[in-house]
């Protein structure tokens, strides 16, 4: 008969649990969903800030403003983290064309990318040589290479569903292209954008050059894909056509930044935090709304959720605007650094960094056992139509925050049109719809409260 009790009471317990997580999943919704700030904030950041490259006016702007918009809201506290970032600058607008055997040229895209040096002040004229991947430039060797172009031309795959796993799938010949090439004495590098979109919009991102001396390094630009398709129909026409573009960018000393961070202490656990997250500078070519404008004021509309419905959270809940994520992760890792030598004990980190389309659920990196905890908590997203929760990876700002122990997560939206915007001149504010936005701030809120109300 006891046995028949404890069961009837832990039934009744679970229930009692499980509608009172629904009821605030409820009110968490509605309030983000009705009198939400996350698009108000993302359309001052987008549109009065406007692209925030590392180390810029503007990424210094938006260090300000987000101190201030943090101190609005009333938390325990808000502070600035100092942390030294690179300073790289575009310049002028780049300029570029094919020419044909016959003299004639065609103006085609592109755009430096980041960190890259420039060209010589009259630019740099070769003939070019396509290819596919690292492999090809060792079958090619410096015989083939020495003097010329290299284009790698090789697309995201389109029949990959998980447009990021596609993403991944090329993106090497963008950030080690030129080191690679440069090997085999190639005089630049261009790029196929990493976008599935056929388009005339070059998007940029970082490069490497590693250890390579600043003597050896050469200039790497990406080209839109419309552009890369035709230089590629051309070369198959006229081997001997060549290549013209002119770049101004320059690396400059690291200058000094700021992440910005706010924080809500917990009741019962004040010296254990989870935190949300995105990272506040952006590629100069758009405004960044979607990569990270988005991220940010989603954490931040996180921490205004609780303020409004005096939710008091057992640990303390930090919302952390990491700067240089594009080309350096400075900020992530300085955060990590300080968090590590203060002894402060990170249970869950969750960012939100693939654009604010309609989310789907999360990724986690964490233990078996905790996922199961999880999944446990899947129905109560249900009627939000969130049902992706998979384990794998998560976010670069979280990365270095990751122990045995702990939970790191990643906000999976819909990720089919986000590579359209990805570092591209489009990337900007008219791209995102406001519900999609507030529905993955409430997302990512509710998931916070039960990890904080349940525990990981």
């Amino acid at each position: 008969m006891k046995k028949i009790l404890v069961l009837i009471a832990m039934s009744l317990s679970c229930h009692v649990i499980g509608q009172t997580d629904a009821d605030m999943l409820k009110e968490i919704y509605k309030s983000a969903l009705v009198e939400g700030k996350s698009y108000t904030w993302l359309e001052t950041l987008s549109l009065d800030i406007g692209g925030r490259l590392s180390g810029s006016l503007n990424a210094e702007r938006a260090v300000n403003w987000g101190k201030e918009e943090l101190d609005q809201l009333g938390l325990d506290k808000v502070w600035l983290q100092p942390v030294m970032v690179p300073k790289w600058v575009r310049g002028a607008k780049e300029f570029a064309y094919i020419k044909a055997g016959s003299g004639e040229t065609t103006s085609v895209n592109i755009c430096a990318l980041g960190g890259s040096v420039a060209t010589n002040p009259l630019g740099v004229t070769a003939s070019v040589v396509e290819v596919k991947n690292f492999e090809d430039l060792k079958a090619l060797g410096e015989a083939g290479i020495k003097g010329k172009i290299v284009f790698y031309n090789r697309p995201m795959q389109a029949d990959l569903i998980n447009t990021f796993e596609a993403y991944g799938g090329c993106v090497d010949q963008r950030y080690m292209g030129a080191v690679q090439a440069a090997k085999y004495g190639a005089a630049a590098v261009i790029v196929r954008s990493m976008t599935l979109n056929v388009d005339n919009l070059p998007h940029a991102g970082s490069m490497t050059y590693g250890d390579l001396p600043v003597s050896q390094r050469i200039p790497s630009a990406a080209i839109s894909t419309k552009d890369a398709n035709l230089l590629s129909s051309m070369l198959k026409l006229d081997t001997s056509l060549q290549f013209y573009f002119k770049q101004n960018c320059k690396q400059l000393a690291d200058v000094k930044s700021y992440n910005v961070i706010g924080e809500l202490t917990g009741s019962e656990y004040p010296d254990e935090y989870i935190i949300v997250g995105g990272h506040l500078d952006s590629w100069d070519l758009g405004d960044g709304s979607h990569d990270d404008g988005a991220g940010i004021v989603q954490s931040m509309e996180v921490l205004r959720l609780f303020k409004t419905l005096n939710i008091k959270p057992k640990h303390s809940i930090r919302v952390v605007m990491f700067m240089n994520e594009e080309n350096g992760l400075r900020g992530a890792t300085e955060y990590a650094k300080v968090a590590k030598a203060k002894g402060e004990k990170h249970v869950v980190s969750l960012e939100s960094d693939s654009g604010g389309f309609t989310p789907r659920g999360f990724s986690f990196d964490c233990k078996d056992d905790t996922f199961n905890k999880v999944l446990s908590w899947k129905p109560l997203f249900k009627p939000y139509l969130i049902h992706y929760f998979e384990q794998g990876g998560t976010g670069a700002d979280v990365g270095p925050l990751k122990t045995p122990e702990n939970v790191t997560v990643g906000l999976r939206p819909d990720s089919q049109r986000y590579f359209d915007h990805h570092h591209a001149a489009n990337d900007t504010f008219d791209a995102v719809n406001k519900r999609e936005l507030e529905l993955g701030a409430a997302t990512m809120a509710s998931l916070v409260y039960l990890f904080d109300t349940h525990g990981i």
